[in-house]
This record gives structure tokens, C-alpha cells and sequence, in this order.
């Protein structure tokens, strides 16, 4: 069962019990996934993470104006998106990744970042956030 599949059924579900919000926000992340399978772009995941991170930003935004409470419906629906990323690689794993990829291609200075992200998030697979592998990336390569 796909993404699609998973979150348009929990909708329906959602729908049937009555959740409102819940039924809202689902149908929110179904329209971005069905928007971007038709462009062609079959990365569930990534759209996913990019409407996660969009929530979690407008719920910073929300908070730094004083509306606690659509800062906190919009923490809801990026923790409800979070259901279905993969999850996400614990420090050990990703510091494991990095130290690999490290070694791969050879890097030995902060300019060679690029290089070692492109294998760090090639490896990772969608598991891990970006900013954080690039804090990682940058921890092992300064000296």
C-alpha cells in the first residue's frame, strides 16, 4: 500500500468518525501527494517532509505573533504528517553514514561538503532530516 493509498484511507476513516480537523489536514497532505504525482514526481516521501516542514514553520510564525492556538493546529498537522515519513535514523546510525561516506569520497576539508552530503543523503534514503545530516557532515569535516 502506498502513501496515497494509506492516507487516503485514514481520511475516509477520519471522515466517518467525525474528526474534523483530522479529516482536514489529511485531505490537505492528499491533495499535495495527488498534485505531485500527477507533475510526475512520485516522491512521496519528499513532499511529505516538505508539508511537514511548512507546518512547522508556520507554526513558529504563528507563535512568534502571539496565536498560540493555530500555532499549535499547525504543530498537530505536522505531527500527524509525521506518521508517515520513515522513520528517521538515530545519531549512531547517521554518524555511521557519515563517517562511510567521509571515507568514500576522500573528503578532508569543509569544502568538500557537497560531495559528502550527496552520499550521506543518497545512503540515508529519505530517513534523515537535511539540516541535521549538514550539521553532522560539518562536525566530522572540521578539524
Amino acid at each position: 500500500m502506498t502513501v496515497l493509498d494509506q492516507v487516503r484511507s485514514d481520511m475516509t476513516a477520519a471522515v466517518k468518525a467525525r474528526e474534523r480537523e483530522r479529516a482536514g489536514a489529511l485531505r490537505m497532505v492528499l491533495s499535495e501527494l495527488q498534485k505531485a504525482a500527477k507533475d510526475g514526481n512520485d516522491d512521496e516521501v519528499a513532499v511529505l517532509r516538505r508539508e511537514r516542514k511548512r507546518r512547522l514553520e508556520a507554526a513558529a510564525q504563528f507563535r512568534d505573533g502571539g496565536r498560540p492556538e493555530l500555532a499549535d493546529r499547525e504543530q498537530s498537522e505536522a505531527t500527524l504528517i509525521e506518521t508517515y515519513l520513515p522513520t528517521e535514523l538515530d545519531d549512531s546510525e547517521l554518524d555511521a553514514i557519515v563517517a562511510e561516506a567521509v571515507a568514500q569520497t576522500g573528503a578532508t576539508s569543509p569544502k568538500d561538503m557537497g560531495k559528502v552530503m550527496n552520499a550521506v543523503l543518497a545512503e540515508a534514503s529519505g530517513r534523515v532530516d537535511g539540516r541535521r545530516a549538514s550539521a553532522r557532515v560539518r562536525e566530522a569535516l572540521t578539524p
